[in-house]
């Protein structure tokens, strides 16, 4: 089953969450944030970071970065802030999900199964190519010359429903559904977020217009 690590420095609220996802067959490990991210991740080598933003040590946007710097796990903010403006730093610091406290643990569970899902990703075709631009699914890699950028899920995801469908307008309704299964409570903006940060990396290899917007459309590559 899956491990998902515990974030959390109130231990009465780490322990419920442990119990719960336990409760469920997951296998977990807990955290309070501080020292090293990279290390604490190779030593517990979860599936999913479970991560509260108001932490004893560099708060969770902070802690967030950092692990992306380094890998591509899942990472769901569970925190009480609950601004808009939380929400959006939450996304782009690279979070993948935003939950508030209280939690509702059905909902919980539901969200930390989407992810988890998603994290698998398209299986078929592997490889796909267009106009000298390799993107390998199963490796999250895609390659342009010589230079090559390690992909997230959502920028995987979103670049494989774009390939599929090279020179063709691709929906934002239907990037959202592909990315999100129809989850009632994504914001539309989440997916600008997440399009404006997979661009910044693209024009880092030398691709800052792969990804074209069509006003009141969609995208397309």
């Amino acid at each position: 089953m899956e491990k998902i690590l515990i974030v959390e420095d109130e231990e009465e609220i780490a322990c419920g969450l442990s119990s719960l996802l336990k409760n469920q067959g997951y296998v977990c490990d807990g955290w309070d944030g501080r020292g090293n991210a990279v290390e604490i991740i190779r030593e517990t080598a979860p599936d999913l970071i479970l991560m509260d933003i108001n932490l004893p040590g560099q708060d969770g946007f902070a802690l967030c970065r950092e692990i992306r710097n380094a890998c591509s796990l899942p990472v769901i903010f569970l925190t009480g802030r609950s601004t808009s403006m939380d929400e959006l730093e939450a996304l782009q610091s690279g979070g993948d999900d935003f939950i508030t406290k209280p939690y509702k643990p059905p909902i919980l569970l539901a969200r930390i199964q989407t992810v988890l899902r998603r994290v698998k990703g398209p299986s078929k075709p592997a490889v796909l190519q267009y106009r000298g631009i390799t993107l390998d699914l199963g490796a999250a890699r895609l390659t342009y010359g010589e230079k090559s950028l390690e992909l997230g899920r959502n920028e995987q995801k979103i670049l494989h429903r774009l390939f599929e469908h090279a020179g063709n307008i691709v929906s934002r309704e239907e990037l959202v559904d592909y990315l999100w299964e129809n989850q009632i409570y994504i914001d539309d903006n989440t997916l600008s977020v997440n399009v404006r940060r997979l661009r910044e990396k693209l024009a880092s290899i030398g691709l800052p217009g792969l990804i074209q917007t069509k006003r009141g459309m969609g995208y397309k590559v």
